[in-house]
């Protein structure tokens, strides 16, 4: 691979998500093609399963049972904006053997389709009363990109590892999944503005339901998800409709702390219609899909960076009644257990595409950080802060640790503290490991723990390495998820002890290797960015 983190950044967190032949999904009954990014199955036997609409067909791959494309709802196109309804039953059997449209989207995924309501499972047997715990993963892309058909996502290995099922989803993303419609005088988008998030909820209702059929515990169901799947698992945290639906939460490096409120929330709504020429929001629902994707590209003027439409959560009274985690975390998960994670070098996936950004100079120094930082502080104050903490740093290391700490590990520690406060137990880490591949420039990136957490580190795209240390930090993680999903503790042997997260200790599980817990790591810089409040990026 000669892809740079940036270009996996690109694929992953913002725009492209990763780079693989878009599949055409099952609407009735077709023999579907096979996905370019699966190894070829074998056909020992085909497994058979029956869901609520009907029998499906899926394949055993190296021994275990894959049912990919399977739907939890029905084509979203006529009830854009809406609310899904359950998928139409089918007759016969019906083949699960390649992964369903993913939303209507840009990047390499795009353009995708509304009829995107499909979910993947993996599962070490069917129908044996197992109990397994699933784990019930929610891919990244901000709310904008992505599916959960990244190679990296494939949960062959965590079910040959530690006997749980996996389940990975596809649903409503930007404009068609978080455009809200509310405030403008049609009573049948009051859903809109989280109809992506209520997407989720009927998938995990789906999921719960067909638990016994795939071997699993429906009352054992852990949700992980990275970067914008983190920030919807938050998300879901807060929400009525999701309460009872699983029972522990992973994230990685990504949060919600707050949600658009819904004056900026119709605000958007209002740029994206004039973008594409629609004078009301009938108009909307009626356009042409591609026409309606332009909305996407619109640039958004509330936000320091020069970018392209937020679309997220909305506080609407009614799916989402209060932030997420603000002013505290939500009162109805309390009892959840919950890992919030990050990686050591998050920019450097992102910022790390331009060159210029690893030769930068004092000089130099402050106009690119002031920029990228997305905090309102001096840069002056924050470089002087850097190098009193860290002296032996370059100004390009600088840079990425401040960025890092800016504005991609704020809503970690928010959320962090918000959860000691409430008493409820939840376990920090920090992915330390780094990269070798470029010479280790790109160190512990943004995206770095997906193969390690889901032990794929040989599947395409993944940017560990074929190294021992690779292997090593990989088994480490993937039996923490293991033990966190079986046990609702994510600690196991090959780890030393790993703390619940207190206000007193900041109790870390630094990952590397060796991997080891600390406290408070990176304290110092901690503290220089509390000086500013925290201000969830998009949400006002």
């Amino acid at each position: 691979m000669t892809d740079s983190p940036a270009d996996l950044q690109r694929r992953r967190f913002l725009r492209d998500s990763a780079r693989y032949a878009l599949m055409l999904g099952a609407t009735s009954l077709p023999l579907l093609p096979a996905f370019a990014g699966v190894p070829g199955p074998r056909h020992d036997a085909a497994p058979l399963a029956r869901v609520r609409s009907g029998r499906v067909r899926g394949q055993l791959e190296q021994g275990i049972p894959v049912f990919r494309g399977l739907p939890y709802g029905a084509d979203t196109a006529p009830r854009r904006f809406q609310p899904a309804v359950q998928e139409s039953t089918w007759r016969g059997v019906r083949d699960a053997l390649a992964y369903g449209n993913a939303a209507p989207q840009g990047g390499s995924e795009g353009p995708g389709s509304e009829d995107c309501l499909y979910l993947n499972v993996w599962t070490p047997a069917l129908r044996d009363g197992g109990k397994r715990p699933i784990v019930f993963y929610i891919h990244g892309g901000a709310y904008n990109n992505g599916s959960g058909s990244d190679p990296l996502y494939d949960g062959s290995a965590l079910c040959r590892r530690g006997d749980v099922v996996v389940v990975t989803v596809n649903h409503r993303l930007n404009v068609f999944g978080y455009l809200y419609l509310a405030q403008l005088g049609d009573a049948r988008f009051a859903d809109s503005g989280n109809v992506g998030q209520l997407d989720l909820v009927q998938a995990l209702q789906w999921v719960r339901q067909h638990a016994h059929e795939f071997g699993g515990d429906a009352g054992n169901i852990t949700v992980v998800g990275q970067s914008g799947g983190g920030a919807k698992i938050a998300t879901l945290m807060a929400m009525p409709a999701a309460r009872g639906l699983f029972q522990r939460a992973w994230t990685m490096s990504g949060q919600q702390v707050t949600a658009a409120g819904p004056r900026a929330a119709t605000q958007r709504a209002q740029i994206a219609m004039h973008a594409v020429g629609a004078a009301d929001a009938e108009a909307l629902r009626t356009m042409p899909m591609e026409a309606l994707l332009a909305a996407t590209r619109a640039r958004d003027p509330s936000r320091v960076e020069n970018s392209s439409l937020y679309v997220g959560p909305v506080l609407d009274g009614r799916s989402l009644p209060v932030h997420p985690f603000w002013p505290e975390a939500p009162a109805q998960s309390v009892g959840i257990p919950m890992v919030i994670g990050n990686t050591h070098d998050e920019t450097r996936a992102f910022l790390g595409n331009d060159p210029a950004n690893f030769a930068l100079t004092w000089e130099t120094l402050p106009a690119k950080l002031e920029k990228e930082q997305y905090v309102d502080l001096l840069p002056s104050v924050v470089i002087a802060e850097y190098r009193r903490l860290y002296p032996h740093y370059t100004p390009s290391e600088v840079f990425f640790a401040a960025t890092t700490a800016g504005r991609s590990w704020r809503g970690a520690v928010e959320e962090l503290e918000a959860r000691a406060r409430q008493g409820a137990p939840t376990w920090a880490y920090q992915l330390d490991w780094g990269s070798p591949l470029d010479g280790g420039k790109f160190g512990a990136f943004h995206t770095l723990d997906i193969p390690l957490v889901f032990d794929t580190t040989d599947r395409p795209g993944s940017r560990t390495g074929d190294s021992e240390a690779a292997t090593r930090v990989a088994a480490t993680m993937s039996e923490a998820l293991i033990a966190f999903a079986r046990h609702g503790d994510p600690n196991h042997g090959g780890l030393p002890r790993w703390q619940t997260y207190s206000l007193a200790r900041r109790e870390t599980m630094l990952f590397d290797t060796p991997s080891q817990q600390a406290d408070d790591p990176r304290g110092g810089e901690r503290r220089l960015y509390q000086q500013a409040p925290f201000i969830q990026r998009g949400t006002f």
